[in-house]
């Protein structure tokens, strides 16, 4: 970490791992504590044409920007129809999702988390994750 952790980053998606989720879900994660973040973590997630990830819940604090084409995000069991510049923000323990609501274009969302543990519990096995295992 060095300088990173004591200066700052600056980190292009390009750059970074994408890391395959499965079902036409990717992630290009980007601030993490592998580059000094003590606070938060953020990145890019792309969903193929109709791709959707399940229903599940964070530790902490999220907001989701639309930074490419339109989506379905369900909170609390209501859909809400979003499109580019769109933002959403929960708070800790509140199911949601997001799908890609086109059949023929990709969709891609700008995710950050309010803790550098970040963690994901699925709905459907119960099962928690921590985001940030994600960025390797």
């Amino acid at each position: 970490m060095g300088d990173m952790a004591k200066y700052g980053a600056v980190l292009r998606p390009e750059n970074q791992k994408v890391a395959d989720r499965g079902n036409g879900v990717r992630t290009i994660p980007l601030v993490s504590p592998g580059c000094g973040a003590t606070q938060l973590i953020n990145g890019i997630t792309m969903f193929a044409p109709g791709a959707a990830v399940g229903m599940h819940w964070h530790n902490c604090e999220e907001s989701v920007m639309v930074i490419e084409g339109e989506a379905i995000v369900v909170v609390n069991g209501k859909e809400h129809a979003v499109k580019e510049g769109d933002t959403t923000w929960l708070p800790p323990n509140v199911p949601h999702y997001f799908r890609n609501a086109s059949r023929d274009k990709p969709m891609r969302i700008f995710w950050t988390y309010a803790a550098a543990n970040a963690t994901r519990t699925l709905a459907a096995t119960g099962e928690e994750h921590p985001i940030a295992a994600e960025h390797k």
